[in-house]
């Protein structure tokens, strides 16, 4: 970060953990360190790809960061991989 607009960014980011502490992690009692990371990864992908999001219009993150990447770069390619 660069400073300026620093104290917005971190905003964004308390919010974000907030939520996963209230919607998941204070919600469980994982026995070891390995469920809790699959866990959290789990809560995330489901944060950034099904969650609806007020501020998004009830879309989650992922498919507006996608849909606006698109729009904004028409000429590039999406590769996929086998």
């Amino acid at each position: 970060m660069d400073g300026k607009g620093r104290f917005l960014d971190n905003i964004f980011i308390e919010r974000l953990w907030r939520t996963l502490k209230y919607e998941c992690v204070y919600l469980h009692a994982w026995e070891t360190g390995s469920e809790t990371k699959a866990a959290i990864r789990k809560w995330m992908s489901f944060y950034n790809h099904q969650r609806p999001h007020s501020a998004l219009d009830g879309r989650p993150p992922a498919l507006v960061y996608w849909q606006r990447n698109d729009i904004s770069k028409p000429d590039q390619r999406v590769q996929k991989v086998a």
